[in-house]
């Protein structure tokens, strides 16, 4: 199948074909190899690293059954964000496609919610970035929040410099967490295999057998940690962002989204078995990344500091990732005037350094959410993250089920890379969505809290409908040939 004429030609019904002015002024310099790292990278990140320690202190070994079901609708998401970036690639993305098919009103929904997910996961990888640090004495007496408060602004001024920098550091970030959590697996297995003693324990069976089994809680913790896990998937949507600045979107998309299904099982679900089989999952702790307990515990010198070397590696990818996507979705709302004309800012590289530095605004919050809560702010922002990625799932599969619609219509043409049985993968993915958040309101400790507060959320998000709906621009989506709109990005400003 050849990508590249997976568009056919449109039919005469067909609207004329159309580009997001957010979008001009970039540079399309990340390469097909950036492009499968930003994919990998994207879904391997601090959710795994350290928040999979957290999820098995509730779930314990059920915690894999519990990434292979989400890992299942992630899927079908990122299959269908794929089908959407085949029609039509957008650094909007998400903002983009919701306002050709929602109209303004969603895409300004659309990109805040996208904005509260990875404003907030800022705020948990700058956190998770300091809990690291701490597992070094050198760093023990510097406080948690001058730890976190130094990861921002590294991480903020790699970020402006160039998109071809961040392509280059997400690809070796992406390389070292792979090629790490490869050569954990195999010495993992090697120990099991072989009956090497782990800790106190010897790595087998019995370290599931003998604490409780596959559901040491029952069921109930298994359902509530539901949206922890859609968090730790929160991510693997960025394909979709990096495809409006990549130089051949078409040709890369589709391998990408399809190896997405295999790594979530494999590097997810097969983590959690073997971390259940080398140690008992009573052994795991909230503040402490699964594989540096694990690699502590069996005896070889300096491998705990090596793989907390690596997993601090993997927080500082994601807040890097977390930066590039706000400052493009932010620089798509602020060209329709939905966001503060500061995000529509470039610099001479292409960088949206506007939205960027909004954004870190907000990292700027969660330096002080680690002053005053050190012990806390991790789970606190991580399902704050959670309801910002369901949000912008949902409008992922609400968009592409329109554009179906509109297909079976007449009015597009689908490409040949798409989601299968739409829409009724559309209605499950949406209703598991939907489930994901009524079960929160069961989980008395943080998740009615974490409810709560979205409500004030959603309660600033009206307001400021109210008071942008007024200057939105209704020429966003432009025909490609748009008089009077430089090719060169002069629309910013």
């Amino acid at each position: 199948m050849h990508d590249h004429e997976q568009q056919s030609t449109a039919t005469a019904a067909a609207p004329e074909p159309r580009i997001d002015i957010g979008d001009l002024g970039y540079q399309k310099r990340l390469r097909k190899r950036h492009m499968q790292m930003i994919a990998i990278g994207g879904s391997i990140g601090t959710g795994l690293f350290l928040g999979a320690s957290g999820r098995m202190a509730l779930a314990g070994p059920s915690l894999a059954l519990v990434y292979i079901v989400c890992g299942i609708f992630t899927f079908m998401v990122v299959r269908a964000l794929g089908e959407l970036v085949m029609y039509r690639p957008s650094s909007g993305a998400f903002v983009s496609y919701a306002r050709e098919f929602l109209g303004e009103r969603g895409a300004y929904s659309v990109g805040w919610l996208y904005f509260l997910n990875w404003s907030t996961t800022l705020v948990a990888d700058i956190t998770a970035v300091a809990l690291y640090a701490h597992f070094w004495s050198f760093f023990v007496p510097v406080p948690q929040w001058v730890l976190a408060l130094i990861a921002l602004m590294v991480v903020v001024g790699l970020n402006v410099v160039s998109v071809r920098l961040f392509g280059e550091l997400e690809f070796w970030f992406a390389l070292v967490k792979v090629g790490t959590i490869v050569v954990f697996m195999a010495l993992a297995i090697g120990f099991i295999v072989t009956g090497t003693s782990v800790g106190d324990n010897v790595a087998g069976i019995s370290t599931i057998t003998d604490h409780g089994g596959l559901f040491p809680r029952g069921l109930a913790p298994m359902l509530t940690i539901a949206l922890g896990v859609v968090f730790a998937f929160g991510g693997t949507e960025m394909i979709g962002v990096a495809a409006g600045e990549s130089d051949n979107p078409r040709a890369v998309v589709p391998r990408a989204v399809n190896s997405i299904m295999w790594r979530i099982i494999l590097f997810y679900a097969g983590s959690v078995i073997l971390f259940t089989l080398l140690l008992p999952w009573t052994a795991y702790s909230p503040s402490e990344s699964p594989f540096v307990t694990v690699m502590s515990s069996v005896g070889i010198p300096h491998a705990g500091d090596v793989m907390n070397l690596v997993v601090l590696t993997a927080a500082m990818s994601s807040l890097n990732a977390g930066l590039y996507a706000t400052g493009r979705t932010l620089r798509s709302m602020a060209v329709a005037g939905a966001a503060p004309r500061f995000a529509q800012r470039l610099n001479r590289s292409g960088a949206p350094y506007g939205g960027i530095l909004i954004t870190s605004v907000v990292g700027i919050a969660g330096v002080v959410l680690n002053l005053a809560m050190p012990h806390k702010a991790f789970e606190i922002v991580l399902n704050l993250a959670g309801l910002g990625i369901v949000g912008t799932w949902a409008s992922i599969m609400i968009c592409h089920w329109i554009f179906v619609r509109r297909a079976q219509q007449g009015h597009y043409d689908r490409p040949a890379f798409r989601l299968p049985f739409a829409p009724v993968l559309n209605i499950l993915t949406l209703g598991f969505l939907l489930a994901v958040i009524v079960l929160m309101f069961f989980d008395d400790e943080i998740g009615r809290i974490t409810l709560a507060a979205f409500l004030l959320v959603v309660a600033a998000m009206v307001a400021g409908w109210f008071r942008v709906r007024g200057r939105l621009d209704p020429d966003v989506l432009a025909p490609i040939e748009r008089p009077g709109t430089a090719a060169d990005g002069s629309v910013h400003g």
